[in-house]
């Protein structure tokens, strides 16, 4: 046997890690493929289908990305519906499921609220989902949570081994991602015997693109009627009810735990202090000098910035939409509302802060967190052997799962 002694790098890996594979040279744009691909352990995409819409994106280009993963989408759900007439149930089902992951997948990175796409494509995801629930046995059921004058759609996953009354983990995502993509948390509820309610709150999934309802940085009047509801759900036992953010979800998870005191454990993933300071640390340090000088110089600057970057120009056009205002800085005013520091402390729940070694968009901020805290609490950190090192577990929800659930297990 000879052993090589070429020393070059893999060009497809040019770090130590998988992690450092790149598809596309924006940061968010790969970030949001990988969370595609990684939908396959779960039947929900599937490795051809992603490379090929991946392969059709361009830099930067949001029209590409919309058009690859909504081509991709029509396809399945042409597939689903010809199946479904023939009485393929099995494959008609598969393929609205992955039809649904592809509508979504398609308004990821798409910030044109006007665009019809943007509602079209949100209905379509939610059509091919129900469609796929009704033909599957997968014991999830939408809910609609009554919230101001409209609703929170959500899903309800009932676990069929639950025995009496059981858990309720009640979770949510973040800025992009849809509670329907993470199937690990829900999935990996129901084989454990928990409840899982899915939900779509303002600012997210079709909350934000059907009902138009934007993110509020005082979360707690978002979790309270989902909790006024929870707890009257048959099944449910009421001393057991967790809650579980991610990504942004890590701000507003713990936001809200600190004033429902019918939390039993509450999950941030990633912990996040200081939304704002976290998104500040990314931009030119004069973005936040700029902000102290007020809203012209400030406006100015942010329009500097978008010029000199299409990734900061989608990010506060992406977030100026969902958090309801108009200008860079009322955005950037409502983002450093989100500020942990003074009611951290208010948290009495057994609380569990993940990170994970090559967290990339809040870095720093669980620890601080979790430093903040006064209740019972644990930290998670997931590292390279762990190979869920990047944010959310993207890449490693396997692993994220059996470590979260086994705290979990634990302590709901």
């Amino acid at each position: 046997m000879t052993t090589s002694t070429d020393t070059r790098p893999n060009p497809y890996f040019p770090g130590d890690h998988w992690t450092s594979h790149v598809f596309i040279a924006n940061e968010v744009m790969d970030d949001q493929i990988k969370h595609t691909l990684g939908m396959m352990f779960f039947g929900m995409s599937d490795l051809g289908e992603c490379l090929e819409a991946a392969a059709k994106v361009r830099l930067d280009d949001e029209e590409s990305w919309v058009t690859a993963w909504s081509d991709v989408a029509l396809r399945l759900q042409r597939r689903a519906e010809a199946a479904e007439r023939k009485g393929r149930l099995v494959s008609a089902a598969d393929a609205y499921l992955r039809a649904s992951t592809y509508w979504r997948t398609s308004l990821l990175h798409f910030s044109f609220p006007d665009d019809p796409r943007v509602r079209g494509n949100a209905v379509a995801a939610y059509a091919c989902y129900d469609r796929y629930l009704e033909l599957s046995d997968y014991p999830g059921q939408l809910l609609k949570i009554p919230y101001q004058d409209s609703f929170l759609p959500s899903y309800l996953y009932r676990s069929p081994l639950a025995k009496g009354p059981a858990p309720l983990l009640i979770f949510f995502q973040g800025r992009d991602a849809w509670a329907e993509d993470t199937r690990w948390v829900y999935d990996n509820a129901i084989r454990r015997g928990y409840h899982c309610l899915a939900v779509q709150g303002p600012g997210q999934g079709a909350a934000l693109r059907v009902n138009n309802l934007h993110f509020r940085h005082d979360w707690e009047n978002v979790v309270s009627p989902i909790v006024d509801v929870a707890e009257k759900l048959d099944g449910v036992d009421r001393e057991r009810i967790g809650l579980m953010g991610l990504s942004f979800g890590g701000y507003l998870a713990p936001r809200a735990a600190a004033f429902e005191s019918r939390l039993k454990v509450c999950v941030a993933n990633p912990g996040v202090l200081k939304w704002g300071a976290s998104i500040k640390e990314n931009l030119p340090e004069t973005i936040g000098q700029a902000l102290e000088e007020g809203p012209d110089a400030f406006n100015a600057a942010a329009a500097a910035l978008s010029e000199a970057s299409p990734l900061a120009d989608w990010f506060i056009r992406d977030s100026s939409w969902k958090h309801g205002v108009q200008t860079p800085y009322e955005l950037f005013k409502e983002l450093d509302a989100c500020d942990l520091t003074d009611v951290a402390g208010q948290i009495t729940c057994r609380t569990l802060v993940m990170d994970g070694t090559e967290e990339r968009f809040s870095a720093g901020h669980a620890e601080q967190l979790y430093d903040a805290l006064t209740c019972p609490k644990d930290f998670l950190l997931f590292d390279a052997d762990s190979t869920a090192q990047l944010h959310c577990q993207t890449g490693g929800t396997a692993t994220a799962a059996e470590f979260t659930f086994d705290w979990l297990d634990e302590h709901l």
